[in-house]
């Protein structure tokens, strides 16, 4: 059995537009320090607790990533972050990158749901992948993101937010991927459909490493590796990593599960991972020993992933509900998981939820 935190949100900050409350939306969370930082798939923003006497985290502030970076619908559609990561001062962020399937409406006629069935759409801001600068305030201890300031362990190099070239329709990496033999032939299908679909992001040293909910192909789910070089004009550009492609394959057997979320911790990765598809079924965290430590291309096969434990999610009655969506390193001896669509038992009140602690070592 998980132990659990509890996580309080301000009221004040806890709705967006639509009326949807933050914690019924976590999509990924990073701890730095005394900080959890989490977002909600249906927003702009990203939000920062920190860790109470009580053991409990609160203080719940939020920041608009429109005042940080270019996002190319502002304010206007999500951006449907699935993955935050912290490496060289800089936080990393990423969206989905997936096409959506409108939900028929059941009070609509046959007509009306089948042709909502067949209508596929594009936020433009969830093709983001994108760094901010991340610092201690000296007053507080709290980590805070900017724009733009002086890199704290460099007096003579300045950090500026930044994202990778691209625009409402797609960026650089949605332009390679389109001509790639296994990922390619998905990337006009909806995530929620075995589309593709990024759900998680972890990062070490200047490699970034995305975790694919989807596709997963004939079992094998896929870590994409990059790493990014400054351009002008605060973009971002994909370095060539090898002779054919500006990233690296890796090829996971998770016997069918796509990837919720990636976790690095030494040379280890961690593996958040659970249905590709919109349904309940088992959601598992892996471990990958040395995951970092490879140069080329790899295919992992079950044999050499460590399935530490299972997670848990919705049934019966509580279908569609705690979908363990973020994974987090707690501390070396512990993971957090926060859940997308909490039950009610996981919720606390009208603002806060938990999240659960498991240990594994």
């Amino acid at each position: 059995m998980a132990n659990t935190i509890t996580l309080n949100f301000d009221p004040v900050l806890s709705l967006n537009q639509g009326g949807k409350h933050v914690r019924d939306g976590l999509s990924t969370v990073l701890r730095t320090g005394n900080n959890l930082w989490l977002s909600c798939d249906e927003r702009t923003t990203i939000e920062r607790l920190t860790l109470q006497k009580d053991g409990s985290f609160g203080g719940h502030k939020s920041f608009c990533l429109s005042d940080y970076l270019q996002l190319p619908d502002h304010t206007n559609s999500e951006i449907d972050i699935e993955g935050m990561g912290m490496e060289n001062n800089y936080l990393w962020l990423i969206g989905s990158h997936s096409l959506k399937r409108k939900k028929p409406r059941k009070d609509d006629s046959v007509a009306k749901q089948m042709k909502r069935l067949a209508r596929v759409t594009s936020d433009p801001n969830r093709y983001l992948l994108a760094r901010v600068p991340i610092v201690t305030d000296p007053e507080t201890g709290n980590y805070t993101i900017c724009k733009a300031c002086g890199d704290p362990t460099n007096p003579t190099k300045k950090l500026r937010a930044a994202q990778l070239q691209g625009d409402k329709d797609g960026n650089e990496l949605m332009d390679v991927l389109q001509k790639d033999e296994h990922i390619g032939p998905y990337i006009s299908i909806p995530g929620k459909d075995n589309g593709f679909d990024i759900e998680g992001l972890a990062t070490s040293g200047n490699k970034l490493y995305l975790g694919l909910r989807g596709p997963v192909l004939r079992g094998w789910a896929i870590v994409l590796e990059l790493e990014l070089e400054d351009a002008k004009d605060g973009f971002l550009k994909l370095k060539q990593l090898t002779p054919e492609r500006p990233y690296k394959k890796h090829f996971l057997h998770l016997k069918g599960k796509g990837i919720r979320e990636l976790r690095i911790m030494g040379d280890d990765m961690y593996i958040l991972a659970g249905p590709t598809m919109d349904l309940d079924g088992v959601i598992a965290v892996y471990r990958w020993r040395n995951a970092v430590t490879g140069q080329n291309d790899s295919m992992v096969h079950t044999a050499d992933l460590e399935r530490l434990c299972e997670v848990p999610h919705g049934h019966g009655q509580e279908s569609g509900k705690d979908k363990a969506e973020g994974l987090a390193i707690y501390d070396e001896h512990n993971l957090m998981v926060v859940f997308d669509s909490p039950t009610d038992a996981r919720k606390v009140g009208a603002h806060s939820v938990t999240a659960d602690i498991i240990k594994i070592n």
